[in-house]
């Protein structure tokens, strides 16, 4: 049996770019996306602390220290630049792999900095 587990988690992240005009995804700044544990095409679901939503996507790689958390396509309209957000990554594993797993979990401060 396999599980589903919490892998990676940004917490708190402020959105600095909303982009209609894009193929969907999100753009995260490289480096929160290392400290995190995520890398580029990995699925992600993403709560809105402003308004409750709730959706996935996939990561596109910002460029590093730049501080960016841009939704892209339709996932725009789910965000305001401005709003709080936590994006999540999960990985399946084993029952035995889960309990000695340890996700990694970023805590951006302002400006989305590490």
């Amino acid at each position: 049996m396999t599980v589903e587990v919490l892998k990676s988690k940004i917490h708190c992240a402020t959105v600095t770019e909303a982009n209609l005009h894009y193929m969907g995804s999100i753009t995260i700044d490289e480096a929160l996306m290392e400290a995190a544990g995520l890398i580029a095409g990995e699925r992600v679901f993403i709560v809105n602390n402003m308004n409750g939503e709730r959706f996935d996507t996939y990561i596109i790689k910002g460029p590093r220290n730049s501080g960016c958390i841009c939704l892209n396509g339709a996932a725009a309209r789910k965000v305001q630049v401005g709003d709080v957000v936590i994006i999540m990554a999960y990985a399946q594993m084993s029952l035995e792999e889960a309990h000695a797993f340890s996700p990694s979990i970023i805590f951006p401060r302002e400006g989305n900095r590490l």
